[in-house]
């Protein structure tokens, strides 16, 4: 099984592409960010955003979409453009067919490091841990897309006692 993990943003989106093993280890297949410039227009960010996310479905062929769950900070205006690019997301996704699933930034957290408010520089090393990467991987939001991945392959595991509140479609 491949899973899309996904931290969306309009700045930099973040992507990371874990597979379950024969052996029921997970491995990183792919990660990395989508970095649209600074002061291009929105609409021609987020065509890049969808754009690149259908090519990273189209190389990697993940079964399922897990997407980091929209937390609003301070900067509205910031969250509402995050809401764009995660909007973007799940359109790809659904065009594609894949199951999508969500997890908010606590609940990211909490699965990887057991506690919902750690640290990026925690996380990176919990990602680091559960891949068996030599480096922690950079930059956040990459490693923020591996870790909303390794967050639905936790959270799968557990859904064979429960049905998983998490799936969108």
């Amino acid at each position: 099984m491949k899973i899309l993990g996904i931290d969306p943003g309009t700045g930099i989106c973040g992507f990371g592409v874990v597979e379950i093993t024969k052996l029921n280890k997970p491995i990183a297949r792919d990660f990395g960010v989508i970095a649209t410039p600074p002061h291009t227009p929105l609409p021609d960010r987020l065509e890049d955003i969808y754009n690149s996310i259908h090519e990273i479905i189209k190389e990697n062929q993940p079964d399922l979409i897990s997407i980091e769950k929209l937390f609003f900070s301070k900067n509205i205006t910031t969250g509402i453009s995050v809401a764009e690019a995660r909007g973007i997301c799940l359109l790809v996704a659904k065009q594609e067919n894949l199951p999508i699933y969500e997890y908010t930034p606590n609940e990211i957290k909490k699965t990887l490091t057991g506690y919902g408010s750690a640290g990026k520089k925690q996380m990176q090393e919990m990602v680091r841990v559960q891949l068996g990467l030599k480096t922690a991987p950079k930059p956040d939001d990459a490693a923020d897309a591996l870790a909303a991945a390794i967050t639905h392959l936790f959270s799968s595991r557990a859904d064979l006692l429960a049905p998983s509140p998490h799936r969108l479609n």
